[in-house]
């Protein structure tokens, strides 16, 4: 297919080499993460605003054991992780999507050592799990806006009331 998107889901390894070869160049990665299970348009404008910041965004996509780990509820994840890397694939302001399994992304980010590291505003920025490392390495943590009205956890429960 002439227009796919499918190339920008990679593995770690690879994610680890693209973020220093953008690097290499003198431009900046933004990197995020979650588990963007129903994506609506508040995580659209979160997305595009991370990108705004840099030169790339990287987005890091729990797979669905630890996104059940995290304890969002037995249905979740409702989509399984290669869709949800796949939509978010699809989107403009995205650049590159991989996964990471840990309860945390402190691992995936001490490989990837990306420039600005970017959550949403249902954190504080002293609560972010890898603040200290990116700023350490003269990097950046954004806390950016939560966008009320939107949240996947809701749209689950009128699913299920729908249904019943």
């Amino acid at each position: 297919m002439p227009h796919s998107t499918a190339h920008k889901i990679i593995s770690r390894p690879e994610a680890a080499g693209w973020v220093r070869g953008l690097q290499a160049q003198g431009l900046k990665v933004v990197f995020t993460n979650g588990c963007f299970d129903l994506l609506h348009p508040g995580h659209v404008a979160y997305l595009e605003e991370a990108r705004s910041l840099g030169d790339a965004l990287l987005v890091a996509v729990n797979t669905d054991a630890s996104v059940r780990r995290l304890g969002k509820g037995d249905l979740r994840p409702v989509n399984p992780e290669a869709d949800r890397a796949r939509v978010l694939a699809a989107l403009a302001a995205v650049d590159r999507v991989v996964f990471f399994g840990e309860d945390t992304p402190l691992e995936i980010l001490t490989e990837l050592t990306p420039d600005i590291l970017v959550k949403g505003g249902d954190y504080r920025k002293h609560e972010v799990v890898g603040r200290d490392l990116i700023l350490s390495r003269g990097g950046q943590v954004r806390v950016l806006p939560f966008r009320p009205g939107y949240s996947t956890s809701r749209l689950v429960a009128r699913i299920r009331t729908a249904q019943d």
